[in-house]
C-alpha cells in the first residue's frame, strides 16, 4: 500500500465529497474511513501496472471517492435526525472517473480559518490536508489520542458552516504551515518534512511569491537539520555546525525558488527570512558570513512585520556586523521581557569581553529556557564562562 499516494489524494477526495453536499465534518470522517479501507484492501502498489499479488486499482482517486461517498451515505442513513442528509441518500454516484477539479487550495483555507485557534488549525490541516491519522498527530504533539481527537472534532464543528468556496487568507495558511514545520520531529511523523510536502502542494495550487518564500525558507533550514544537534541531543550553534554535512541539494533548490520569488518584486516576510537563511547557507565558514547584508534584510523584516522577535534577531546581526557594542545598543531598544532576550544579551556581553555579566545572563536565560535542550545548552555556556573566570589569577 502506497501511503504517500493515499495522503496526496486526501484533499481532492475530501473536496469532492463536500461539493456533492456533505458537510465538512461528515465528509472528513468518511474520507478517513475510506483511507483505512484502502490500507486494508489495496495491494502494496495500487497502480494498474503493479506486479504485486493484489488486484491493481486502476483509478485510486475514483476508488477512494466511491468508498468515501458510500461511507458518508451509510452514516447518513444511521442518523435519521439529520434531515438534510436524508435527502442525499438516493443520490448514489456511479463509479467512474473522478472529477478533475482540484479543491486542495480551498481545503487549506478552510483548515486555517481565522475562527480556529493555531493549535486547532494545525491539527485539522494535518488530518484533512495531510492525511495523517489522529493517532499519528497525537504522537507527534505528545498528547493523548483522545485529546487530539477532541481538538480535531471541535475544529471540524467550528468550520462546518463555512462556505467551501469562500475566499481564504494565504498569510494565515502560511503561518499554520510554519507552525507545523517548527515542531520538527517527534513520534512517528517527521513534521518538518510533512510541512515541506504540504507547502510544495500549496505552491502547486497557487502562484504566490510568499508561498515560494516559505518553501525556500523551509528547505534552507531543513538542509542544516543533521548538524543542529549532537548524537546525545545537545544543541550545536550555527557557527559551530559542520557545513560539510549540510544538504547542498536542498540549499540549491531553496535558493533557486527564492530567486524566482524575489524577481517578482512582491517582497514578504517569508522571502526576507529565506534571504537571510540563504546568506548563512552561502557562507563557506561562519567567519565569512555576510552580516552587513543580513542586517539589511533584517531591516526589511522590521519594516514588513515590526516584530519584537525580528528586532531581537537583528541585534545579534548588528553585533556581528558592527561589533558587540552596536549590538547591545540595538538590543536596548527591545523589550527585555521577550523570550531569549537574556540569551542574546549574554552572547553580546561575552563578545564584548564582559564575562561576568555574560555568565550571569546565560544562567538567567537557562532558567527561562522553553525546552530542555536549550536549557542545557545555556547552562553549559554559563558554566564555561564561570570556569574561565575562576581560572583567572586572584579569583
Amino acid at each position: 500500500m502506497n501511503e504517500a499516494l493515499l495522503r496526496s489524494l486526501t484533499p481532492s477526495v475530501l473536496g469532492i465529497l463536500v461539493r456533492r453536499g456533505a458537510d465538512f465534518a461528515a465528509a472528513e470522517d468518511a474520507v478517513q474511513e475510506a483511507l483505512v479501507e484502502a490500507v486494508r484492501v489495496w495491494p502494496a502498489d495500487p497502480s494498474p501496472s503493479s506486479s504485486s499479488g493484489g488486484s491493481p486499482v486502476r483509478d485510486p482517486k475514483g476508488w477512494l471517492v466511491t468508498v468515501a461517498w458510500r461511507k458518508f451515505l451509510d452514516a447518513a442513513r444511521a442518523d435519521s435526525a439529520r434531515r438534510r442528509r436524508e435527502k442525499l441518500i438516493d443520490e448514489e454516484h456511479a463509479p467512474g472517473p473522478s472529477p478533475t477539479v482540484d479543491d486542495t487550495l480551498q481545503l487549506y483555507f478552510l483548515c486555517a480559518h481565522p475562527s480556529l485557534t493555531p493549535s486547532s488549525a494545525v491539527a485539522l490541516t494535518l488530518r484533512a490536508v495531510g492525511g495523517l491519522t489522529t493517532r499519528q498527530i497525537a504522537r507527534a504533539y505528545l498528547v493523548p489520542e483522545a485529546t487530539m481527537a477532541q481538538r480535531i472534532s471541535r475544529a471540524k464543528r467550528t468550520v462546518s458552516g463555512v462556505r467551501f468556496d469562500q475566499p481564504g487568507d494565504v498569510a494565515t495558511v502560511l503561518r499554520v504551515l510554519y507552525l507545523v514545520f517548527n515542531e520538527g520531529y517527534s513520534g512517528e511523523v517527521d513534521l518538518a518534512a510533512e510541512a515541506i510536502r504540504l507547502t510544495r502542494q500549496l505552491a502547486a495550487a497557487i502562484d504566490h511569491p510568499e508561498v515560494s518564500g516559505l518553501l525556500a525558507l523551509m528547505l534552507l533550514h531543513h538542509a542544516r537539520r543533521a548538524t543542529r544537534t549532537t548524537p546525545d541531543g545537545s544543541l550545536v550553534p550555527l557557527a559551530e555546525q559542520d557545513r560539510g554535512r549540510w544538504d547542498t541539494d536542498s540549499i540549491a533548490e531553496g535558493v533557486e525558488i527564492l530567486q524566482a520569488a524575489l524577481a517578482r518584486d512582491r517582497l514578504g516576510e517569508f522571502q526576507a527570512q529565506a534571504a537571510i537563511a540563504a546568506l548563512h547557507a552561502d557562507a563557506p565558514t561562519a567567519e565569512e558570513t555576510d552580516w552587513v547584508q543580513i542586517v539589511e534584510w533584517y531591516d526589511e523584516l522590521v519594516r514588513l512585520t515590526d516584530s519584537p522577535v525580528v528586532r531581537l534577531n537583528r541585534a545579534v546581526a548588528v553585533g556581528e556586523a558592527d561589533g558587540p557594542r552596536a549590538g547591545l545598543a540595538a538590543l536596548a531598544a527591545v523589550d527585555d521581557s521577550l523570550p531569549r532576550h537574556a540569551a542574546v544579551a549574554a552572547y553580546l556581553h561575552e563578545r564584548d569581553g564582559d564575562l561576568a555579566t555574560a555568565a550571569r545572563l546565560y544562567a538567567e536565560a537557562a532558567h527561562a529556557a522553553p525546552n530542555l535542550a536549550e536549557r542545557d545548552h545555556l547552562t553549559r555556556q554559563a558554566a564555561r564562562l564561570n570556569a574561565r573566570l575562576n581560572a583567572r589569577p586572584g579569583s
